[in-house]
C-alpha cells in the first residue's frame, strides 16, 4: 500500500478518537474494535450473505453504532462520576471483550471482503493504487469535513465541546454531559465501523486487527492534535508516509515501531500535537 492509503486508514481511525475526546476528554481504546467489527460484519453480510454492498454497508454500520451506544449506556455512563483514568481503563476492558467475542464468532483467520469496485491499479506519482484506495480517500475526506462542521457549526456539536470543558456550566444552559457522551460514542462507533468497512478489502480484517489499528489511530490522533479532525488527517498521513518510507529502507518489522517513536517525539516537543492548541490549566 502507498503511504497515502495507509495514512488515510490511520486518519479514519484517529477521527473516532478525536470525536470522543472532544466531547468527554476520554480516550476510547475500543475504537479500533469498532473498525474491526465493521469489517467482519461486512464479510458476513456481503461476502457470505450475498447482500448488495450498499445494503451490507448500512446494516453493518447500524449494528456497530447500536453496539457503541449500548456500551456507552451500560459501561461508560455508570462511570461518569469516576476519574478519567478509570473510564479509560474500562474502554480497554471493552476492547478485550469485543475482541474475544469476535474471535468466538468469526474465528482466528482473516476474512476477505469484496472490493467496492473492480478495475486495474492506477499509477499515481510512481505508486500503483487499487480502486479501493480511492474509496478510502473519498470517505476520509467526507468524514473529516462532516466531523469538523458538526463540532464547529452546529449547536449540538458546540454544546458537546462545552460539556467536555465544563460540564457544570454547560448543564446550566441546557447541555447534558450524559447526552453529549452518548452522541459522541454513537458517532465514533458509526465512524469507526464505516472506516473498517472501506478498508476491509485492503487489510483483510480478523478478530485481532482492531488492536494495532487502534494503537496506530491513537498515535495519529495525538500527533495531529487530539480533538482536531483536520489534525487526525494530518497525523494519519504523516504516520502513513513515514511507515512506508521506513518499510522501504529497513526490515518490515521495524515499521510498526515508527508510530510509537513518533508519538513519543511529538509528546516531548509539542504535546498538543501539530494542529492542536495548548489548554490552559488552572492551578
Amino acid at each position: 500500500m502507498s503511504g497515502m492509503t495507509v495514512g488515510s486508514i490511520y486518519a479514519l481511525i484517529a477521527m473516532g478518537f478525536s470525536v470522543i475526546y472532544s466531547s468527554t476528554h476520554v480516550i476510547n481504546f475500543a475504537q479500533g474494535e469498532f473498525s474491526m467489527l465493521g469489517g467482519v460484519l461486512m464479510f458476513s453480510l456481503v461476502t457470505r450473505g450475498h447482500l448488495p454492498t450498499w445494503l451490507g454497508f448500512i446494516i453493518a454500520v447500524l449494528i456497530v453504532t447500536a453496539i457503541g451506544a449500548g456500551l456507552e449506556r451500560v459501561a461508560i455512563r455508570p462511570m461518569r462520576n469516576h476519574s478519567v483514568i478509570s473510564v479509560i481503563i474500562v474502554t480497554i476492558g471493552l476492547a478485550i471483550a469485543l475482541r474475544a467475542t469476535a474471535k468466538w464468532i468469526w474465528g482466528t483467520d482473516p476474512v476477505r471482503v469484496t472490493a467496492f469496485s473492480s478495475g486495474t491499479r492506477v499509477k499515481i506519482l510512481g505508486a500503483y493504487l487499487p480502486p479501493q484506495s480511492f474509496w478510502v480517500f473519498g470517505f476520509a475526506a467526507v468524514a473529516v469535513v462532516l466531523v469538523f462542521l458538526f463540532f464547529n457549526r452546529t449547536l449540538l456539536g458546540k454544546g458537546m465541546r462545552a460539556a467536555a470543558m465544563n460540564p457544570d456550566a454547560a448543564s446550566l444552559v441546557g447541555v447534558s454531559s450524559s447526552t453529549s457522551s452518548l452522541v459522541a460514542w454513537t458517532i465514533a462507533a458509526a465512524l469507526g465501523s464505516a472506516a473498517g468497512i472501506v478498508i476491509a478489502p485492503i487489510i483483510l480484517p480478523s478478530f485481532s486487527s482492531g488492536a494495532m489499528l487502534g494503537l496506530k489511530g491513537f498515535s495519529a490522533a495525538v500527533v495531529g492534535g487530539l480533538g482536531s479532525a483536520p489534525g487526525a488527517v494530518v497525523g494519519g498521513l504523516v504516520l502513513g508516509v513515514l511507515e512506508t518510507i521506513t518499510a522501504g529502507v529497513l526490515p518490515t518489522g521495524y515499521k510498526d515501531a515508527i508510530a510509537f517513536l513518533l508519538l513519543i517525539l511529538v509528546l516531548l516537543v509539542r504535546p498538543q500535537g501539530l494542529l492542536g492548541r495548548a489548554e490552559d490549566v488552572k492551578v
